[in-house]
């Protein structure tokens, strides 16, 4: 039996994070996955919202991805879009780019870390202990950690071998999606029908003043809305070319799939993210329509949320109980995104009062301050975690603010690169003595001289201090009466080390 001290259950985005995290925090962690390396078939999903964006920057990896994507606005409520340009962050857009390339890059920064990954293999069952969990995998390899976790996808075996209940609406619209070659050159962009909503489009593009643009020629990709949902078959070329003419009036000659899925808009979400030594994560623990692109995102999220927290309690520094924190915090953030995508595919059905919904609420988003609510919520930007009353960072993302410092000047996501808390003290320097936390948590004297403001709620008053989390989540706001910050510290980074 082979040991590691945490052991994932897929490498997609979400799993590949994770790995990542627990890598930066020293925690040996393997990784089982099915595929005999990291390509996809295809270019499946695409897409980074602002926040995303951001969790990269806070590692020092968010310029490989924009060195390959697109920057676009890319936040939009059904079909409207939502221009963030405006917003406080030095992100203040989307970025166009497939999952294949998120998870190759994510892939080469994970390879650049002490990573175990078991590849051609997939975890058949588990059972857990009180002090770890014995994983069988499909090559009859035996793995013991002591934690495991799903981010093993909608269908996760992980999920339902821990018997995690996965309450939910069925499906309620059936679409295919595939990538072709085609004789003739398609008519590109969306077409609404009585059946639904369905798209043309290319694998390769640009994007020249907020359009995208195609070019001639090339992987064509296609989405068709199914006229009856509960078709279980896999589905095939002719179902494809059927779809078409029934659209379009003709197949434009499809040849030479990539791959032909079909996805729906089942709405489900784990009734709990832990239970005992395993926990869930991305599609998982959560499974819902692909609109507004919220799911890769929201996945990958999760996984920053919950690595620290891991890391810190198998290396015995915080109690098990700050898993909970996990759910408590990740559990409504997915509910939300859930009633935001049900919201959205009700708005998108062709129905002619529907229609009338969707351009009064269009008109509504297209006021400013429903645009800044909306566009926060869309884009991960206004993630709120309930830390109890105070400042309104209490529970929100630290912005990257350009530091002064001693030693020259700093954005405060670069302090964030080793996935380590940071005491930022914005006053006087000394005052704080932080030594029974020194080992794990970095105290920074600074200045910052700019406003401070936060997407969709504006300007704040400028603190003196805060504890900000691995995560980039604002733990504590103080002064230097440091009302608060014992617990702060004790809570989220473990109890005090004995001098």
């Amino acid at each position: 039996m082979t040991e590691h001290t945490v052991v994932i259950a897929g490498a997609g985005p979400t799993g590949l994070m994770l790995a990542g995290e627990l890598a930066l925090a020293g925690v040996d962690v393997a990784i089982v996955e099915r595929r005999t390396t990291q390509d996809l078939p295809g270019s499946r999903a695409g897409g980074l919202q602002s926040r995303t964006i951001e969790v990269l920057d806070q590692r020092g990896i968010a310029d490989r991805f924009l060195a390959e994507g697109q920057k676009a606005q890319v936040a939009g409520f059904a079909s409207t879009k939502l221009d963030i340009s405006d917003f406080p962050t030095r992100h203040p857009y989307g970025l166009a780019l497939w999952q294949n390339h998120i998870e190759r890059i994510l892939a080469g920064w994970v390879e650049e870390l002490p990573v175990k990954i078991y590849r051609g293999r997939e975890v058949t069952s588990f059972t857990q202990d009180d002090t770890g969990v014995d994983v069988e995998v499909s090559d009859g390899q035996r793995l013991r950690a002591q934690y495991l976790v799903g981010c093993d996808g909608g269908r996760s075996l992980v999920r339902k071998a821990a018997g995690i209940e996965f309450p939910g609406w069925d499906p309620s619209m059936s679409a295919l999606r595939a990538e072709v070659e085609m004789t003739d050159e398609p008519e590109t962009g969306i077409r609404h029908t009585p059946s639904g909503t369905h798209a043309i489009g290319k694998v390769a593009y640009e994007i020249v003043n907020g359009a995208v643009v195609y070019k001639k020629g090339g992987t064509v990709g296609v989405m068709l809305t199914e006229a009856h949902v509960g078709n279980t078959n896999e589905p095939t070329l002719r179902d494809l070319s059927e779809g078409l003419i029934a659209v379009y009036g003709t197949d434009y000659g499809i040849h030479s799939p990539t791959f032909i899925s079909r996805f729906t808009d089942m709405t489900r979400q784990a009734a709990t993210y832990r239970k005992g030594r395993v926990l869930l994560a991305g599609d998982a623990a959560h499974v819902h329509s692909p609109i507004g692109g919220q799911g890769l995102n929201t996945g990958v999220q999760d996984a920053v949320n919950l690595g620290w927290k891991l890391a810190q309690v198998v290396k015995r520094t915080s109690p098990e109980s700050l898993l909970d924190t996990y759910h408590a915090e990740r559990h409504p953030v997915a509910a939300r995104v859930l009633r935001t995508t049900m919201a959205q595919v009700a708005l998108m059905r062709p129905d002619d009062r529907i229609e009338a919904a969707r351009d009064t609420v269009s008109e509504l988003l297209s006021m400013d301050e429903p645009r800044k609510r909306f566009g926060a919520r869309m884009s991960g930007l206004d993630i709120h975690y309930d830390f109890g009353e105070g400042h309104p960072l209490l529970g929100r993302r630290m912005p990257d603010l350009d530091l002064v410092t001693a030693n020259g000047p700093l954005r405060v996501f670069t302090l964030l690169h080793d996935a380590r808390p940071v005491l930022l003290n914005l006053g006087e320097p000394g005052g704080f003595d932080i030594t029974p936390w020194a080992d794990r948590v970095q105290l920074i004297h600074a200045k910052y001289s700019g406003t401070w403001e936060l997407p969709a709620i504006g300007a704040v008053t400028a603190p003196t201090a805060v504890l900000i989390r691995p995560d980039g989540y604002v733990a504590w706001v103080g002064d230097s009466s440091q009302v608060g910050l014992v617990d702060a510290l004790a809570t989220w980074f473990g109890p005090p080390t004995a001098a």
